[in-house]
Order: C-alpha cells, then structure tokens, then sequence
C-alpha cells in the first residue's frame, strides 16, 4: 500500500486541491477555480488511438518505409468520475489532443466555450474553437479564469517520436513569492514526458510549490523497438531534485496496459531515494487537499 499523506510543506497562502480522476485526467481546484487536465471519461476495454503519422518523418527520423498502424490502447478500471458528476469546469489543460488517452471523444465535449491551454499544433487541429491557446515551450499567456489572473507558460516534452506535447506552468500573484529564492510561487504539471534535461530551466524561472507528474513508465512498441514515453519513478526523483519542488503528486501510473510502474513500484523508489515526506498520494475520485 502506498501512503496517503505527505508532510511536506509549502510557503504559498493559496489552496489547491486536487482530485484524481484517471490517467493524466484531473482537477486542480486553485482558490477556488477548476482546471481539468488531459479530459479522458472513456469506457473500460481497448481502444484504438488514432495515429497522425508523418510518411516523410519516419522514414528521415526512423529509417521506416510503412507507415504504423493505430495503436491500440487498453484501460482496465474506469474513470472515477463521469462528465456528470464533474464540478463547473473553469480552464483545461491539454498537454496533446492527438493521443486518446489524453483527450477521447466524451472529453472534447468539454472543450466547445472553455479556455483550454494546449499545443500550437493542438490549437489548430481544434479549430475552430476561439477560447483555445496553443503554447510553444517557454512562451507565457495572461488569462482571467473565473475573474482571476492567471500566467500559464508552456514547458517542453519528450513523449512520442511524432507530435507535440506540452507541460504548464502556472502562477497567479495570490500564489506570493518564495521568502529563500526570491522567485514566483507556481504548480508545474508536467504533460506526458520522460526526463529531459531542459526541463531543469524552470527553477530559474519559479519556485515550484507542487509537481504534478505523469508517471507509469509507459511504453509504445514502435517498428524500431519499445520506447519509453513517460517518466518512470527514478525520473520523477530527478526532476523534483533538480526543479526544487516543495510537494509531488504523482499520477498517471494505474489501469492502462502501456503503464510498466505503478503505485507500489513508485513507493519503493520514492522511499529508496529518500523523499517520500514530499510525495501527496491521492484516490481517485475523493478530493485531496494538497496545501
């Protein structure tokens, strides 16, 4: 069994609640305002994702004359909440809408007259939604969600050999700034990645109150061999050293079969490496308070 609590602290005079619903699919209730990320409320069974291959990239990138076949992709235990049962919904964050398991068909339904914060490729597929942002790594928006100020920047990713993926960093000015560092208070969600180092540049920029992380160590069978498209535990360990995160919440990481590491794998790492003070367990579907 995993913990359920962390003791890990914060200097942020802001709340953030967070409720887990499957996969990289969320809440994050910050004062009070609802983001939702990555909105999958599909079905248990197999899945097949449509894949947006590039003939000419493969075969530059990966030596491939054929192109793939869409991957198939299967969840065993469903969502824990259903779009009915979801609280007034504020903003999303979209980290890629091409994969199903980030965004399925009941989840764009949550998309037409929102805010959503995606990739640049992301925004042009999901024209002709006007509220839709697409965010290149390091580039910083202003928004007002649910009458507050927001500034959401893209962070970059490593995911998968075609396509763009994007993390988010987000800060308000109720978030304060951090008494030691001197820089903005901020949550970071990182999107579907595995450990890159560049990501090692948001610390210079903010100082991370709460790392949502994407998890599982999953992996694609690609025509080349198996490539792994998510952080793994040793991964998350690295990036919260290296970012100075105060608190991780780690998700992504159960009912998929692509998933390769879940909840007791991460706690032997998370223990292993000595940080499991900073680690906020969560159960899907009942509400966490973070901090």
């Amino acid at each position: 069994m995993t913990p359920s609590l962390n003791t890990a602290t914060t200097t942020t005079t802001s709340s953030l609640t967070f409720t887990h619903i499957t996969t990289a699919t969320a809440i994050l209730n910050i004062d009070g305002i609802n983001f939702l990320t990555d909105p999958f409320f599909g079905e248990v069974g197999t899945h097949e994702s449509p894949a947006d291959w590039s003939k000419a990239r493969l075969k530059e990138d990966f030596g491939l004359d054929e192109v793939p076949p869409p991957g198939q992709l299967t969840i065993s235990e469903p969502p824990a909440m259903k779009l009915h049962d979801l609280p007034p919904i504020d903003a999303i964050l979209l980290s890629h809408e091409d994969h199903l398991d980030n965004l399925d068909p009941q989840g764009r339904k949550l998309l037409d007259g929102r805010r959503v914060f995606t990739t640049v490729d992301g925004a042009r597929n999901l024209q002709p939604r006007p509220a839709v942002v697409g965010l290149r790594p390091w580039e910083t928006v202003t928004s007002i969600i649910g009458g507050k100020e927001f500034r959401i920047t893209g962070t970059p990713c490593k995911h998968f050999p075609i396509g763009e993926v994007t993390g988010f960093i987000i800060e308000t000015d109720s978030f304060g700034i951090h008494e030691a560092s001197g820089k903005p208070n901020a949550i970071y969600f990182s999107g579907d990645t595995v450990y890159i180092d560049e990501l090692q540049k948001i610390k210079e920029r903010v100082h991370v109150t709460a790392a949502i992380l994407n998890l599982g160590n999953a992996t694609f069978e690609f025509p080349i061999g198996p490539i792994q498209i998510t952080m793994d535990g040793k991964q998350a360990v690295k990036l919260v050293q290296d970012i100075e995160a105060d608190i991780m919440v780690p998700m992504h990481f159960e009912s998929w079969a692509h998933f390769t590491e879940h909840g007791k794998d991460l706690a032997e790492v998370f223990g292993d490496a000595g940080i499991m003070h900073k680690i906020c367990w969560t159960t899907p579907g009942i509400p966490k308070t973070v901090y």
